[in-house]
């Protein structure tokens, strides 16, 4: 080596992305990319790398490539912020938005209301943010990404074309109400797929969801689209010979549904992805393993199709700052909704106040899914500080009311008011059926599944599982109590390798000469998550839920720092990245 490296990270014990055993060494980086990983001796001198411009002391912390996160909603964000926040504060080092089918582009300017709209219902980033945050310097979806090559990021981006913007972009107002396409217009969503690869698209995304709806309450565009639709854009990757499916689907008949993306991928060769989870509470007997193992059998066949899964309960978070929480729909309650927030807790812990606001009736309708799991006190529970993601059910608000000898919604009035009226309630609502982690274990360890689900950018103001990657090394591999923890290798792999690997960005997620130098040094042993919290740093001061850690010494991309303990540098090295990227090759740095 005979150049002084840009950086060497010394001393760290490092966790390279491949499974294998942690390692001493010191890593050494050059315009961008990693040039050696020198394995310390026996002497603690790893020999060969001359001092860097730049050193950070590893001693006592692990070494990790940055996190690859394939399941992200910044199409926004990505807009009108530099930093991808909360994600780029838990070791996200590459993002990939676009996912379920929604997004900003391609659209012409009398349809960008249905997109908003759509983003609003479907991924809870409210309306005012959007139309004040996103500039709409584009129409197709080749000057959305050329816009977005001009930003500065404190990450790497990439995105899917979303199908939903797709057919509104081809077929106005009658692909918003989910009529059929014409050949002719399914002729011209496949050469604008063709084009969004050119320009570099990861690939396309879907949603066949009744979850999803438009803020109106409209059903997404894509929802019981014909599969003759989805195939012609199938096709088109085929034609081009690259790119990625991502999906969201309903398995209320789980051999059809999982028959029609099989069918996908067979027609095109090309890989797809799709969320996966255990099921929500009442319904327990969800039939995910059978789907995964679907998917094995069919990667057997040299099919490619995973389930992406995250490592916890897909949680809301309810409170009194937040969309929702057991009274939001109360007369009572929304009687104060436009106080200021201190009056509006003053007024809540008046007697009378909470005595009428707990004496409203309850509405029991089954068909009011929503205003059910506000009030499903058996799967609910106060997160805590540190937040607890795996309780048990003796601890949810049911069943500590009965202990104390109240309501349970009395103890979750009173527990809401407490630090100020801050506290969050935590409701499990998918992957916690039977009362534990224990299904999340099985899926993560199936060899038919990626870590994905984290939803960063998207649900303000009711999930913030975009600390993911945090949870999945502090919780899987040293704190959980309840059952099995995981390998840190394994940890480090799935979160790196595994999901660079499933997206096509094949030079990232592993420690190896070569490889893009988007690394995290951490703490391990001081590495912890706070509760979330409400933070008005959105356009037209607009809210959201963030949640800080503490314990990554540094984030590296591309060979610059872009957080020290926790903070901004201020560096903004992070690009968008067109289209899926080629593995480094070895022999041009000497292995």
């Amino acid at each position: 080596m005979p150049n002084q490296p840009d950086l060497v990270i010394r001393n760290g014990t490092v966790i390279d992305g491949s499974g294998g055993a942690p390692f001493e060494a010191d890593v050494a980086i050059s315009n961008g990319r990693i040039t050696a990983v020198r394995k310390v001796a026996l002497n603690g001198i790893a020999e060969g790398i001359p001092k860097g411009t730049q050193e950070i002391d590893a001693k006592g912390c692990l070494v990790t490539p940055g996190f690859v996160d394939i399941h992200t909603h910044y199409d926004g964000q990505v807009t009108w912020d530099s930093r991808m926040a909360p994600s780029s504060s838990h070791g996200v080092t590459s993002a990939v938005i676009g996912n379920c089918g929604v997004g900003f582009a391609p659209c012409r300017a009398d349809q960008r209301d249905l997109l908003i709209r759509l983003m609003e219902g479907v991924e809870d980033i409210p309306n005012p943010v959007l139309t004040d945050g996103v500039p709409w310097l584009w129409e197709s979806y080749p000057q959305y990404l050329n816009f977005l090559a001009g930003r500065r990021y404190d990450m790497d981006v990439c995105g899917y074309l979303p199908h939903a913007a797709l057919r509104i972009f081809v077929m106005g107002q009658r692909g918003a109400n989910r009529e059929s396409a014409t050949a002719a217009e399914l002729a011209q969503m496949a050469t604008l797929v063709r084009e969004a690869m050119a320009a570099g698209a990861m690939g396309f995304s879907s949603s066949r969801t009744f979850l999803h709806r438009s803020s109106d309450g409209s059903s997404a565009p894509t929802f019981q689209v014909a599969d003759e639709e989805l195939t012609a854009l199938a096709m088109a990757l085929k034609d081009c010979g690259k790119g990625v499916m991502q999906m969201i689907v309903d398995f209320d008949q789980p051999q059809a549904a999982f028959a029609s993306m099989r069918e996908l991928v067979a027609c095109s060769g090309r890989p797809l992805s799709f969320t996966m989870i255990e099921g929500v509470p009442g319904f327990p007997e969800f039939p995910w393993a059978n789907i995964l193992d679907w998917c094995a059998a069919a990667n057997e066949l040299g099919l490619p199709i995973k389930g992406q899964v995250l490592g916890r309960a897909v949680g809301l978070m309810f409170g009194h700052e937040l969309t929702l929480n057991p009274f939001y729909s109360a007369d009572g309650y929304r009687a104060l909704s436009e106080l200021p927030f201190d009056e509006r807790i003053a007024q809540l812990r008046l007697p009378q106040v909470r005595a009428r606001i707990l004496a409203e009736p309850i509405d029991t309708n089954p068909a009011n899914v929503l205003g059910t799991m506000v009030r499903d006190f058996n799967n609910m529970f106060l997160l805590g500080d540190p937040p607890n993601y795996e309780p048990s059910p003796e601890q949810s608000i049911a069943a500590q009311a009965a202990r104390r000898g109240v309501s349970p919604h009395e103890l979750a009035y009173d527990l809401m008011l407490e630090r100020d009226g801050r506290n969050l309630l935590y409701y499990a609502i998918t992957n916690y059926a039977h009362g534990s982690l224990d299904a999340c274990l099985a899926m993560m360890r199936h060899p038919a599944s990626v870590l994905g689900l984290g939803d960063g950018g998207a649900h303000c103001g009711t999930i913030c599982d975009g600390s993911a990657p945090t949870f999945m090394l502090t919780h899987w591999g040293r704190n959980r109590s309840r059952g099995e923890r995981l390998p840190l290798p394994w940890i480090v792999r799935a979160l790196s390798y595994d999901t660079a690997r499933t997206v096509g960005l094949m030079d990232r997620g592993l420690i190896a000469a070569g490889y893009k130098a988007d690394l995290n040094v951490i703490d391990f042993d001081r590495l912890c998550l706070h509760p979330p919290q409400v933070t008005y740093d959105l356009p037209g001061g607009g809210r959201r839920l963030v949640q800080r850690a503490d314990g990554y010494r540094a984030t590296v991309v591309s060979g610059a720092v872009v957080y020290r303990d926790g903070e901004p540098t201020g560096e903004l090295p992070g690009r968008l990245v067109r289209g899926p990227q080629q593995a480094p090759d070895a022999d041009a740095f000497g292995l």
